[in-house]
Parts: C-alpha cells; structure tokens; sequence
C-alpha cells in the first residue's frame, strides 16, 4: 500500500543484529469534496507507524522532520490487542519499502550514499547545531545548479544564462 501523510513524530533509530530499524508515526487525513461547501474538507486522521528497516531506516533519520509530507510504501500489518478489561486495542504498522518527500508540496535535494559511507544517523532538524541551517536544509533557489562533491561541499556545476553571456555590443554610432 502507498501513504500520502505528514511525519508526526521524529524518526527513532535502533541498532539491533539485523542492521537496524527507524520507526515514526505518519499522520493521514483523508480529503473529500464537498458538494454542498463547494470546498475540499478534511476528514478523520489516522496514525500508522512506520518501520524502515537497514539501509532505508538509516538514510530516514537523517532526511525527515516532524511536519514533512511524505509518501510511504509497504506492506500493512494491523495488530489487535486485548488488554485485559478494557477494550481491545488496534494499531496498524508499516513495513516500509520505499519513502520519499510529497514534491507536490515542496522541494527536496537528494544526496545519494554511496556503499562504504556512513549515512547521517542524527538530525539537528530546520537548525544546524550552530544555530544556521542544517546541511541540505537550504531553499531551493540557493540550491540549484549545485552538486554535492565527495567531501560534502557544495559545488556549482553551471552558470545561468545571464553570468555565462557575455555583454552584448551597443549597435549604431
């Protein structure tokens, strides 16, 4: 199945001897067009938590925040609880294939890891922790045309239109 939601919780990451797994909780509030409002309205939300186990897992805490929409596919598994006197519980999970940023909402900057590189485990979130942007973090706008190079500094990698012509000759006397 495939999500459309909003991070609700920050990624949790756990070593274990499979590799590691991150869990989060995804928030989805299903939208319908109503006829009467001539308006789109929000209807129930549902949480499910998200597991991303290795490598999926590792690469997720180091790109997503709280409020970030994503879009999550997997597999679905709902665990039913009875616990004890009073009602049952439910919780529906996720085992997560493949996840990304909602770029109908927003930009993103992918930075690919290449095998043998350490992913980035721990995220300061929108603040760097000198108190400026988190790596990556930055607008689109400052962003393009730039590529990230082995040492993680960012590298142009051509010029606009406008910096690359030269200036062209007055004409007539």
């Amino acid at each position: 199945m495939t999500l459309v939601g909003n991070v609700a919780t920050q990624v949790e990451w756990r070593e274990s001897a499979t590799g590691g797994a991150a869990r989060f909780r995804l928030a989805v509030t299903a939208r319908r067009f109503d006829r009467e409002k001539q308006s789109w309205v929000d209807g129930a939300t549902s949480f499910y938590t998200v597991w991303a186990a290795r490598a999926l897992g590792m690469n997720l805490t180091g790109s997503v925040a709280i409020g970030e929409p994503l879009l999550v596919h997997g597999r679905l598994k709902v665990r039913d609880e009875d616990r004890g006197d009073g009602p049952r519980w439910f919780s529906a999970d996720v085992d997560a294939v493949a996840i990304g940023h909602d770029m109908s909402r927003g930009t993103t900057a992918f930075r690919r890891v290449f095998k043998g590189e350490a992913a980035p485990v721990e995220r300061a979130g929108a603040q760097g922790a000198e108190g400026g942007p988190a790596p990556g973090r930055e607008p689109a706008s400052s962003r393009a045309g730039r590529a990230i190079s082995a040492g993680g500094v960012p590298e142009v990698v051509w010029e606009s239109a406008t910096s690359a012509a030269p200036a062209a000759a007055p004409t007539g006397a």
